[in-house]
This record gives C-alpha cells, sequence and structure tokens, in this order.
C-alpha cells in the first residue's frame, strides 16, 4: 500500500512547475507574469506518469472534472467509489480442462500487483475492499485450455472483486470471463503472461438492465508473449471497462478488440492504454460499438504511448462506431505517443457515422428487405470483432445476442409510431 500524497484536484498526479528550473519562476530567463500560476501544480499529461496506488485514501474525491471521469455518470458509479465495498469471495461456476487451476485466494496473495496497481480511485477503492483473490493459472503443457468462469450472483449490493490470470511460459490457452445477471460490482483484473505464452482473455458483459459494473485491466505481457484481449459489452446500466497492457519484454505482442452495443439511456465506457517500453514490441487496437435509442452514450478513449526505450514498435490503434438512431451521441479520442523516432510504424483512426445508404441500396437492389438489409449491415460491421475471438460456441452466442439487441431497438422505436396509430395521429407516411 502507498502513502503518498494525495493530488489536491485530480485523479492522477501532479508536479510543481518549480520542479522545470532550478531558479523559481524562472526559466531560461523568462519570469512568469503574475498570472501565469507556473507556482501551482498542473496536471500531468503523459498516461505513464499518472499516479498509482492501491490505497483509495491516496486518490481524493472525484469530481467529475478530471480527464479520466470527464464523461462518466457519478451519480451511477459513486457507491463504488470509497471503501466500504464487500470484498469477500462470491459464487461461480468454472469449466476447465487439466492444464489449468481456478482458485480462491487470500487477500495478501504474492501474485497481486504483478502486472499493475490502480490509476484512479474507483479501481483503488477496489484494490483495498478485497478479502479474496480469484487466480486462474494456465499450464505451461502442449494442450491449448479452455476455461470459462461464469459469475452471475453478485446481487445489488456494492461488490468489489480481484482477479489474478496468469500464463506460465510457453502456456496456450483461452480465458473467458461471463458476466450475467444484477451487480453493483468494482473490479480489478490482473492478466500475467510469462515468456513465451500465448493466451486469450475474453470479458463478457451480457448483464442485466440495472448493473453497474466498474473494472479496470491490467496486463504484462513477457518477452515473445503474446497476449488477446478482447472486451464485449453488451447488457448493463452502466459499463466502464478500462484496459491496459504493459509491453515490458523484447517481442511482446498484444491484440486488444472490443466490441459494444449501447441501447436506449445505456452508458458504455472504455478506456485502452497501451505502453511499449521495450524493443520489437507490437500493438493493435480495434474497437467497434453500435448505438441505438435515445440517450444511448459510449466512449473509447485510446493511449498508445510509445516510449524511448522501445525501438523498432508496430503500432496501430482505431476505434469506428455506427448510429443507428437519433438521439444517440459517440465520444472517441485516440492518443498517440511517440518518444523515439526508431518505429516500424504507428497509427491511429477514430471514426463514428450513420448507415451506409450506398450498402443498403446496394442490398435492397437485390431484393433484400429493408429491415433485413439493417441486420446484414450492422451484423457485418459486429462481426469482423467477434470472429477475432476464437471460441467458435460462444462466437455464436454474441452473434445471436447482437441479434436480439437489434430486434429489441426495432420493438422499442417502432412502439411511438404504434402510440400514434392507436390515438389516429400517425406521423407523415404511416397509414393508420
Amino acid at each position: 500500500m502507498s502513502s503518498t500524497t494525495p493530488p489536491p484536484h485530480i485523479d492522477q498526479p501532479t508536479e510543481p512547475a518549480s520542479t522545470l528550473s532550478s531558479g523559481g519562476t524562472d526559466q531560461h530567463g523568462a519570469r512568469a507574469h503574475s498570472d501565469g500560476g507556473w507556482d501551482t501544480k498542473v496536471p500531468v499529461q503523459t498516461r505513464s506518469q499518472r499516479f498509482r496506488s492501491g490505497d483509495v485514501s491516496a486518490f481524493p474525491a472525484v469530481t467529475g472534472r478530471e480527464v479520466n471521469w470527464k464523461f462518466a455518470p457519478l451519480a451511477k458509479i459513486q457507491p463504488l467509489l470509497d471503501s466500504t465495498l464487500d470484498g469477500s469471495a462470491y459464487p461461480f461456476l468454472a469449466t476447465q480442462s487439466a492444464g489449468a487451476d481456478v482458485e480462491w485466494g487470500r487477500s495478501d496473495d504474492p501474485r497481486v500487483g504483478g502486472a499493475g496497481l490502480p490509476e484512479d480511485r474507483a479501481a483503488a477503492a477496489a484494490w483495498s475492499a478485497r478479502d479474496a483473490v480469484l487466480a486462474i493459472t494456465v499450464k505451461g503443457t502442449d494442450e491449448h485450455e479452455f476455461i470459462t468462469v461464469t459469475r452471475s450472483d453478485f446481487g445489488t449490493q456494492p461488490r468489489a472483486a480481484h482477479t489474478v490470470i496468469t500464463a506460465e511460459p510457453h502456456a496456450q490457452g483461452i480465458v473467458v470471463i461471463d458476466n450475467r445477471g444484477s451487480a453493483l460490482l468494482s473490479e480489478n483484473v490482473e492478466v500475467v503472461v510469462r515468456d513465451g505464452a500465448r493466451l486469450t482473455v475474453v470479458t463478457v458483459q451480457d448483464w442485466d438492465d440495472d448493473a453497474v459494473h466498474v473494472s479496470t485491466h491490467f496486463a504484462e505481457v513477457g518477452r515473445d508473449a503474446f497476449l488477446k484481449h478482447v472486451v464485449v459489452s453488451l447488457g448493463g446500466d452502466l459499463i466502464r471497462v478500462n484496459p491496459s497492457t504493459h509491453l515490458g519484454a523484447q517481442g511482446g505482442d498484444v491484440e486488444m478488440y472490443g466490441v459494444y452495443f449501447a441501447d436506449a439511456g445505456q452508458y458504455i465506457e472504455q478506456q485502452v492504454y497501451v505502453d511499449h517500453d521495450a524493443p520489437n514490441t507490437r500493438s493493435r487496437v480495434n474497437y467497434k460499438g453500435a448505438l441505438q435509442g435515445q440517450g444511448a452514450h459510449t466512449v473509447w478513449i485510446g493511449d498508445v504511448l510509445i516510449g524511448r526505450s522501445a525501438p523498432g514498435t508496430d503500432s496501430y490503434e482505431q476505434n469506428r462506431n455506427l448510429v443507428l438512431t437519433e438521439g444517440t451521441r459517440a465520444d472517441s479520442i485516440p492518443n498517440l505517443e511517440i518518444e523515439t523516432g526508431d518505429i516500424t510504424g504507428a497509427g491511429h483512426a477514430s471514426a463514428t457515422g450513420r448507415f451506409d445508404d450506398e450498402q443498403l441500396f446496394y442490398l435492397q437492389a437485390r431484393g433484400i428487405p429493408e429491415e433485413e438489409a439493417r441486420r446484414l449491415v450492422v451484423l457485418g460491421f459486429l462481426v469482423e470483432v467477434i470472429q477475432k475471438i476464437g471460441a467458435p460456441e460462444l462466437e455464436e452466442r454474441l452473434i445471436a445476442a447482437v441479434e436480439q439487441e437489434l430486434m429489441e431497438g426495432r420493438t422499442v422505436l417502432a412502439a411511438p409510431v404504434a402510440e400514434a396509430v392507436a390515438a389516429g395521429s400517425a406521423p407523415a407516411g404511416v397509414d393508420a
């Protein structure tokens, strides 16, 4: 636990401008204006320099003005921002093969902290409140292991959870964390991929409509190791999953995928971070989402840092959002920070748009009804990411869930028209 004095205003570190020079407010012969504020504390902008601690008291109260909280509806998250969470063990169902272990560990399990430390108050609150740690270990056998952990009994009281997933050297496997039911949950998920291992981690948020889920994932990828990290967010009232990966050993490779579907009034947020901190590392980030219904809101923030110690880096990140109806909002912010000129490649992209009318026209011109054409376009847009999982049964289930979202969305959107028809005041173009 850290006893570092918390920053005064924001949920990340600050540094006094006086450290920029040894001459007080003088710098390179220039003196600060009286209103310049050089002697006050200012935010540290570099993502890698953010304050980290497992002690919730080291973080100030969240106000909503912080850079990493400015979009979130804090009223719903507030119960998860203090240390009064229930961090005890919870029921789960695990299916696994002989080459993997799923077991409860103590709160002081030595594996805790091997992949990172919290950067915000919600993660620190869950970290401080944990009474048990769910440890998932993929062993270094010749087999490709498959582990599924289904969680559906969190209830509606504020809860904390902590999971550590470890892939031993040269292990291979897929770990799926399948979330269902109701929840008011803050959790930390640590992923450690040892040298030469190849691991896929999939987290599925298929919660009930009242669920609030705030989750931080930390990943540490070893030498010549590979991690595929997939976030699927469909059900729930508020979902905030923030994954970060540290490529701290030569040849580390990560692919981070996300697929999400926001309905009316639903909030889904993802803040993704990749830290290239060793030579010849590679990363690919690809998140895709669809939005429909009044008040549907998604947030994607992607940060990639290529440090001085990471020559030969190959990195690319992108986010795509498909807007299906009016009244939605998609915030998409890609950030790329490069500290060395010796890289193989780096880039980022972001786009948010409506249906492609030409695609619809093409399909309708071949006899496909408009409703079916729209379904095909949305599925084609999202399935690209779903098929990256590498687990056919899970992929089929998620495709069916997206189709159900589309069906329910059409039902909701049709309701006002049906009511207008029944009242004898149908909109123009609708026969009463």
